[in-house]
């Protein structure tokens, strides 16, 4: 249960962009990778994993610095450091001006961030470059989750896969 302050609406598109302008290479898992493989469902956040190189690190710190995110549960905290986004095996759940994120790091399932992304799936949002989980690599962190949630989505996903009878 949060304790934060309540966040923004998710503007999906406007997190993406700016996580964008400022170059940051990542792949989204979560929710949103779950409605690109073909499961309509709700989700109230962005969940992705950065690229673990340090330039890329230091783009996403300046993205966040623009985004004014700050950790959910302690409202008073800054945004997150480089220091934290590249050593902390779990980034606390971000509220931003244009919703929740959640920076990924340590993803049960996850393959190598280099694998995750050469697999992933790329379309096109508006204009934006999306890297999206592959299904096969999304499906394996959800099963690593074991939460009902993810678990209800691993069905519905494998079900798009299945011919109609």
């Amino acid at each position: 249960m949060s304790t934060g302050p309540p966040t923004a609406a998710l503007d999906v598109r406007a997190l993406l962009a700016t996580l964008d302008r400022h170059a940051v290479r990542y792949t989204v898992i979560g929710g949103i990778a779950v409605q690109v493989h073909g499961h309509r469902r709700t989700t109230k956040d962005l969940d992705v994993i950065p690229a673990p190189d340090e330039a890329n690190i230091g783009r996403l710190v300046r993205a966040l610095a623009e985004l004014d995110a700050r950790p959910r549960d302690a409202p008073g905290a800054g945004p997150p450091t480089a220091q934290q986004l590249a050593s902390a095996p779990t980034v606390p759940p971000l509220t931003t001006r244009h919703g929740e994120l959640h920076v990924m790091r340590d993803v049960p399932g996850a393959p190598p961030y280099a694998d995750l992304r050469a697999r992933a799936l790329v379309v096109d949002l508006d204009g934006l470059p999306l890297a999206i989980a592959g299904i096969d690599d999304l499906i394996a962190m959800k099963r690593a989750s074991g939460r009902a949630a993810d678990l209800r989505d691993i069905a519905a996903l494998t079900a798009v896969d299945q011919p109609e009878r």
